[in-house]
């Protein structure tokens, strides 16, 4: 396979990859954003408790999403570790989300319903890149047979593709 070939299909893979990440983590931060302000506007819980508490709501079903949906046809055979990484990464990612509306909230008295939602969404913006990056590289890890069988299948593919122009005219019988 062409070198331009195999970065197209990673770069094909990454899209997808990216793409059903984004739609678990959308319908994450609808789930966030509902919890948030119906515990900030129910309760008389802190502002910021009433996002950690979002925040792991959200992780948890956000988990089932990764888990069966992005990255379904990853490794399962640790399902402990795995679930103990993104555990661990989760929670850096909630302090990250979680003192950005922090800094906001008592740093600056920038406290209204609209501040903190806003600031909250800013938090998840930036603990999501961390998230993903995490997610991917120590959490949901690849199986290294199956993409090695995958790569080596499309090289074989596009190997037989730029070989058979040559086969036809060459006279030999498709011989080479």
């Amino acid at each position: 396979m062409s070198e331009r070939g195999a970065l197209r299909v990673r770069l094909n893979r990454l899209a997808r990859e990216v793409a059903k990440f984004g739609a678990v983590g959308a319908m994450g931060l609808l789930v966030n954003m509902a919890a948030f302000n119906l515990l900030r506007h129910a309760t008389d819980i802190p502002v910021v408790r009433c996002s950690l508490l979002a925040t792991f709501i959200a992780i948890l079903f956000n988990y089932v999403g990764f888990r069966y949906f992005t990255y379904r046809d990853r490794d399962k055979s640790r399902r402990t570790k795995e679930l103990t990484l993104f555990l661990l990464f989760s929670a850096v990612g909630a302090v990250i989300e979680n003192g950005v509306l922090y800094t906001a909230t008592y740093g600056f008295d920038w406290d209204s319903p609209l501040q903190s939602n806003f600031f909250k969404f800013f938090g998840i913006g930036i603990a999501t890149l961390f998230r993903f990056w995490s997610y991917r590289t120590w959490v949901f890890r690849a199986l290294p047979a199956r993409e090695a069988v995958q790569t080596a299948e499309s090289f074989l593919e596009q190997r037989r593709a730029e070989e058979q122009p040559d086969r036809v005219g060459s006279g030999r019988g498709g011989r080479g």
